[in-house]
């Protein structure tokens, strides 16, 4: 296997890293960051220009129509510049949604607007009750004379109060733990009954509590994923860990060079940190750190591909505890080497661990996916 990136990936790497240069300078970040929505629309526009938001849209309806390696390159730059606008919620989850499981209607209907950077996407699935389990779903779908009825309430909807249309997983049969049973709805942010109440995340990110109250949604925005709805919700979510294995080591790269840069310049009696063996030990157990989850997002770029359910699922799970130690261990020993300046606002380094930790929880930690590996017998046979 190739593990150099292609001259056109390189090309993309490089576009994508002028993009973050001129938008994202710390001070300049920092001022979105504490603005009210938290990301700036005038960002997602260039986003949009360069062909970000439609990086994996086929090139029918506007996109680029690129895969899993480049979405691998572009994720590492977004990540490496602590990039909050909503390429995972709106690209990667949303628009993921309407790719594999959108009819051609609908598929004409919403992507150009994603890829014209128009169209804002979030996926309203988790709840409350449910943890990391993907088909613990208690929001009902009824079926009424002109569609369906949703009523149920969902948590941790990233970028759900910027959103103009919201894909809601909803259950349609069936117990709360069914396996089956499962739909996809398309439903608009403003739409009647629909209530949204915006917070943070513990990066800074926005994301929303929903509750939807008797919501009318017509047939026609029912996504077209009769009996496999969950296994495109499972893929999608697949394709996402992937994509943030991704993010979450040009996070750590940022990290590791800056505590370089640091501990280059930190003088303890008279000389250098960086000259003291038991710091160059630690620097260089932070680079073999990042350099197995490196390893371990292009393996999961590569795994997110498989049509076997199965044999994906391991491999991304195997990626994501990989991951999750890592991110744990560089962010850990990046804000201790910095000392106290690693805990304030005003530095990068604390905010790049605060993304790490998002990362990290974001769908399921080290332990959840551990025992995902265990139950299915490990990611190799014996």
């Amino acid at each position: 296997m190739d593990l150099q990136i292609n001259e056109q990936q390189r090309l993309l790497k490089e576009s994508v890293q002028k993009l973050a240069a001129d938008l994202y300078p710390f001070e300049k970040r920092e001022a979105i960051r504490l603005s009210e929505a938290g990301w700036s629309r005038d960002y997602w526009a260039q986003y949009a220009e360069l062909g970000l938001a439609g990086l994996t849209v086929e090139e029918a309806y506007g996109g680029i129509g690129c895969g899993p390696f480049e979405t691998m390159v572009v994720m590492e730059e977004l990540g490496r510049s602590l990039a909050p606008e909503p390429f995972v919620a709106t690209v990667l989850l949303g628009g993921g949604l309407i790719r594999h499981a959108g009819n051609e209607e609908q598929k004409e209907r919403l992507l150009p607007g994603l890829c014209s950077g128009e169209l804002l996407l979030a996926f309203a699935h988790l709840e409350e009750q449910a943890r990391h389990e993907l088909h613990d779903i208690a929001t009902v779908a009824a079926k009424t004379a002109d569609g369906y009825r949703l009523k149920g309430r969902k948590t941790l909807v990233l970028h759900g109060s910027d959103a103009d249309v919201l894909v809601v997983a909803a259950r349609l049969s069936g117990d709360r733990l069914d396996r089956d049973g499962i739909g996809l709805f398309l439903v608009a942010g403003d739409a009647s009954g629909v209530s949204r109440q915006g917070h943070r995340t513990i990066d800074g990110r926005p994301a929303a509590e929903i509750v939807f109250q008797d919501v009318d949604v017509p047939s026609r925005d029912m996504l077209d994923a009769p009996g496999e709805t969950l296994a495109v919700i499972e893929r999608v979510a697949d394709e996402t860990i992937a994509a943030l294995a991704a993010e979450g080591v040009g996070v750590m790269d940022e990290m590791l060079k800056m505590t370089i840069e640091h501990v280059g310049l930190r003088k303890q009696f008279g000389t250098e940190i960086a000259s003291f063996q038991a710091i160059q030990h630690r620097l260089a157990d932070m680079y073999i750190a990042l350099e197995q989850a490196r390893s371990m997002a292009i393996y999961a770029a590569g795994i997110g591909r498989d049509n076997d359910p199965e044999r994906r699922g391991a491999g991304i799970a195997a990626a994501k505890v990989q991951l999750c130690r890592s991110l744990r261990y560089v962010g850990q020993q990046a804000i201790q080497l910095h000392g106290g300046i690693g805990m304030t606002m005003e530095y990068k380094v604390g905010h790049l661990f605060q993304r790490a930790t998002a990362i990290e929880a974001l769908f399921g930690g080290a332990e959840h996916h551990l025992q995902t590996l265990a139950a299915g017998g490990g990611l190799f046979a014996a």
